[in-house]
């Protein structure tokens, strides 16, 4: 297959099945508003942390692809005081890491959480998914979730805890914006295979790319795992390849603008200690809409291990 037609389809597979954002580096610092200037004029000049890592060991050995829990704090305005954490989600991981989150999740007065469905259609915990399906999303999430040896997000999430608001759009409402926009799975593609073009020449890229072959051509778990979440390290291009010329795509940004219109809502509503569970992907444009639309303060950056990279991994 054409290095960039094997990019483009598989940034987009990662895209649906993980929707991660993903860059290897240092954990986020906490972000400080200098005084005289406003969050709006912060937010131009400060770059997005990071919300999914690889850790590695000091030998250099991965060891973990790990989430973020990124915590903001209102510093003014009728909100202030409020703390909202962007909760960072792979769609596919380790029973493990959904078992801490469901934990953790009972400490917030509301989660506001991601599925485009209707807000009655709430997942049953436990209840796996069906095996064959008209759904490609769904057949790709099966598909990578048995090839990783990881758990399906969706079977093992308690969405029916009572403090769960559903904070994205609806079937109709998610294909009337595809449909405004002539945006689709074949566009998409065609965009990100632009930026596998310009990426064709860089041998980073390029090895990733052959690494990531062999891996799946070696149907080893632990092999694949460690090779994507490598490629993880260039998505944050390839989310920006997914919008269209005006910056803007039905899959990311109009999702968190729905999202962000219910999390507006529950601060009206008197809550003041709320999570968004997301896709990591959709973060770095969720924290420049605290920032310049809400006037917050990142606080501090935690994370959560959502794949076990060691060699001990697969048992």
């Amino acid at each position: 297959m054409n290095r960039p037609i094997f990019a483009s389809v598989f940034s987009l597979a990662i895209l649906m099945a993980c929707g991660a954002d993903v860059s290897i580096g240092q954990e986020a610092k906490p972000q400080e508003v200098a005084q005289g200037s406003s969050a709006e004029e912060k937010s131009t000049k400060e770059k997005s942390p990071l919300f999914v890592r690889v850790k590695e060991s000091d030998a250099g050995s991965p060891e973990a692809l790990e989430c973020a829990v990124v915590s903001y704090k209102i510093a003014s305005g009728p909100y202030a005081g409020a703390v909202i954490d962007l909760i960072g989600a792979v769609h596919i991981g380790e029973q493990s890491y959904y078992q801490r989150l469901n934990s953790m999740f009972k400490s917030y007065e509301v989660i506001l959480y991601e599925l485009v469905a209707e807000s009655t259609d709430r997942p049953k915990k436990n209840e796996k998914r069906r095996r064959a399906s008209a759904n490609p999303v769904s057949s790709l999430q099966t598909g990578m979730k048995d090839a990783l040896k990881l758990s399906f997000q969706l079977e093992e999430i308690d969405y029916r805890a009572k403090n769960f608001v559903h904070a994205d759009m609806n079937p109709s409402e998610f294909s009337e914006d595809m449909a405004k926009r002539n945006d689709g799975v074949i566009s998409m593609m065609a965009r990100l295979m632009g930026a596998g073009f310009a990426l064709q020449g860089s041998k980073k890229a390029n090895d990733n790319q052959a690494e990531m072959t062999a891996a799946m051509l070696s149907r080893d778990p632990l092999r694949m795992r460690r090779a994507m979440a490598k490629q993880f390290e260039s998505l944050d291009n390839q989310m920006v390849g997914i919008a269209d010329k005006d910056g803007k795509s039905t899959l990311l940004t109009e999702r968190n603008a729905k999202a962000f219109s219910v999390l507006e809502e529950q601060l009206k509503s008197g809550k003041r200690k709320l999570g968004v569970f997301y896709g990591a992907g959709h973060f770095p444009d969720m924290h420049q809409r605290l920032l310049k639309d809400f006037g917050a303060v990142l606080v501090e950056t935690d994370w959560v291990e959502a794949w076990n990279l060691r060699s001990d991994a697969i048992k």
